[in-house]
């Protein structure tokens, strides 16, 4: 069924959550099928993406303080969590970032913010910001800032921005045992607002937050249904005195198969290792061999994740090319 799904796939088709979902049934059920999922994963991923790789890095430009009690979170103001809260970064600061990371090979750079949402002051600030590095450098500008609107995420485009994150994080069925300070159909209608404006959007989710793999598949479905290209695939950092604090960490063949089922289901995204990389023996390195085609490199939010140079000679050496997706 696997290499049947995988030639399929290659000329055109488009798989079933039910086909999904029997794919992830026999590969619990055998090492070797789970291997082959990989294999086959990676071979779709070959055909629609080539070799090429997209790498990222993101800066807290904001952070604690957060209104919002997303129980994986050590920013929300929920949870007794120390991550030294600062306001909005000012300009010179979010400039150098971009700069290191330009002359670091970076392509890609995020600034990101805490909170549900920025507000018009804050916006406007960060527009000078963006607007700054995009006429001091090459490096593509992305943007994660919670639930913007559409006048506010038409400034972020008019400043230099091209891609928009807002993860769906999990599932539809799942989403209130994660938060209820906002709902799945506020991300989503986040989604289609930075469309509308003209921005691509990355948008992806956290594995180990309790979800089943019916709900990782819906996510996913959800995804293709919204034209999502770049999907960051976050592995749970369980954070001390957040509610999530005691959830297991997946192990590296559970998160090879959900990149592998991922790469069924969306053939042409870029699937991006995220948040919890570090947690991984192998800082992800089988993964990109088992359909992942992008990352998130340098320290996360409040984490630390692998550093630049790590992750630019393990990507050369799998033989992809850095570019951008």
């Amino acid at each position: 069924m696997i290499q049947e799904l995988k030639n399929k796939i290659i000329n055109g088709y488009e798989i079933s959550k039910e086909e999904a979902l029997h794919l992830s049934d026999i590969c619990h059920a055998s090492p070797q099928n789970s291997e082959m999922l990989c294999e086959a994963a990676n071979q779709i991923r070959h055909h629609f993406c080539g070799d090429h790789f997209d790498i990222c890095t993101i800066i807290n430009g904001k952070c604690g303080r957060c209104s919002e009690d997303c129980k994986y979170c050590a920013q929300s103001a929920h949870y007794p969590v120390e991550t030294g809260n600062y306001s909005l970064l000012d300009a010179d600061s979010l400039l150098a970032g971009a700069r290191y990371n330009q002359e670091k090979g970076i392509l890609r750079y995020s600034i990101v913010t805490s909170g549900r949402s920025l507000n018009d002051r804050e916006v406007d600030q960060l527009c000078k910001s963006y607007k700054l590095i995009h006429s001091s450098l090459n490096i593509s500008l992305c943007a994660s800032h919670g639930l913007l609107n559409y006048q506010q995420l038409l400034k972020l485009r008019q400043a230099g921005v091209v891609r928009y994150h807002n993860n769906l994080e999990t599932s539809r069925r799942n989403f209130s045992a994660i938060c209820t300070t906002h709902t799945y159909q506020d991300k989503i209608a986040t989604i289609k607002a930075a469309q509308k404006a003209g921005l691509a959007v990355c948008s992806g989710g956290i594995m180990g937050l309790g979800e089943t793999m019916r709900d990782r598949i819906d996510m996913a479905f959800d995804l293709k249904e919204l034209g999502i290209k770049s999907v960051p695939i976050n592995i749970l950092n369980p954070i001390p005195h957040t509610p999530f604090e005691h959830n297991p960490v997946l192990n590296l063949n559970e998160v090879k198969q959900i990149v592998a089922l991922y790469r069924f289901i969306l053939p042409e995204a870029a699937l991006r290792l995220a948040g919890g990389r570090g947690l991984l023996k192998d800082k992800g390195r089988s993964v990109f061999a088992s359909g992942a085609n992008a990352a998130i490199s340098g320290d996360m939010l409040t984490t630390s994740g692998i550093s630049i140079n790590y992750d630019i000679n393990m990507i050369k050496d799998l033989g992809f090319k850095i570019s951008k997706l």
